[in-house]
């Protein structure tokens, strides 16, 4: 397989990117949730690795887990960010979470 994952956080209400966010990345099978490994977005709200290289990749179905509110310093609405998706092909997947204190989105990127 020759996939990776990547994403990138941009702070849309600050017009910025969004750093310091933490990110936990699960791997889904069934009914089990397993953490792979927590991630901190650096000042231009990427990660300085990829957050699944290709050695580390598998097809499957993942949970990037961002949490907002520690990033936000707040909590009266938006906290944890779940995201869950499924890699289905070896191959780039870039999945991006734009963010504000009442609201986010995210898409496939490239």
């Amino acid at each position: 397989m020759a996939g990776y994952l990547t994403t990138h956080v941009l702070d849309t209400a600050a017009g910025r990117p969004a750093a310091g966010l933490v990110i936990d990345l699960y791997r889904i099978e069934g009914d089990a949730r397993t953490l792979l490994k927590t991630v901190t977005t650096n000042a231009d709200g990427r990660t300085d690795q990829q957050i699944l290289p290709e050695a580390e990749f598998a097809l499957g179905t993942y949970e990037l887990v961002f949490h907002a509110g520690d990033y936000l310093g707040q909590r009266d609405f938006l906290d944890l960010i779940p995201l869950r998706f499924t890699m289905s092909e070896g191959s780039h997947y870039h999945v991006p979470l734009l963010l504000s204190g009442y609201s986010y989105s995210t898409y496939r990127g490239s």
